[in-house]
């Protein structure tokens, strides 16, 4: 089953609520075997926090199940901040799930 770029704009809603305040924009460019392309523009091009924007993005679409990766094309989402997404996640499925609010990173 596929992803729609209509699911996953959706699906960032609350990160997408400050986008707008600054007039930033996400790009979905592509969604095939749910590996999800997405570029930051508008108002996140170079802005310091777009590292954060992306890493809450990165968050909310990972706990989707048709999503296996996401890839930001510009480079938004370092690697060690990937990395340590993925070990909470891996954390969370281990004991079950979080206590966090869905989409927030703590």
């Amino acid at each position: 089953m596929s992803i729609s770029a209509e699911e996953i704009l959706a699906e960032i809603g609350p990160v997408q609520e400050i986008l707008d305040e600054h007039d930033g924009v996400v790009n979905v460019i592509d969604t095939t075997d749910g590996n999800i392309m997405l570029s930051l523009d508008g108002g996140c091009t170079g802005c310091s926090s777009t590292p954060m924007t992306a890493m809450q993005i990165y968050y909310s679409l990972k706990k989707l199940d048709h999503v296996n990766d996401v890839i930001f094309v510009n480079g938004e989402l370092p690697e060690y901040m990937r990395t340590f997404i993925d070990q909470k996640m891996a954390k969370e499925a281990q004991s079950g799930g979080d206590d966090n609010p869905p989409g927030e990173i703590v």
